[in-house]
């Protein structure tokens, strides 16, 4: 889970980016999902990679004009499973 803060509480740099280049993602790092509060300073985006060098590739093409935060997230039903042997 990626939590965006946009840089001076900004959206439209990010987006006049995405809209001219795309998500600029290297292959093998899927986008899976994104939510943006509506204040538009916050966007909290799902991704999923076998391989952390590839987030932080794509971490690195945004950062002039996004602070990151990174958490690695398991499902629920994985986060179940674990709990599950502790009950």
């Amino acid at each position: 889970m990626i939590v965006e803060h946009f840089k001076n509480q900004d959206p439209v740099p990010v987006y006049q980016r995405f809209r001219d280049h795309g998500r600029l993602a290297p292959q093998g790092l899927e986008y899976l999902s994104s939510w943006v509060d509506e204040k538009l300073h916050l966007c909290f985006q799902l991704m999923e990679t076998d391989h952390p060098e590839y987030l932080d590739d794509w971490l690195t093409k945004w950062k002039d004009l996004v602070e990151f935060e990174v958490y690695p997230v398991i499902s629920s039903k994985e986060a179940a499973e674990k709990v599950a042997s502790l009950l």
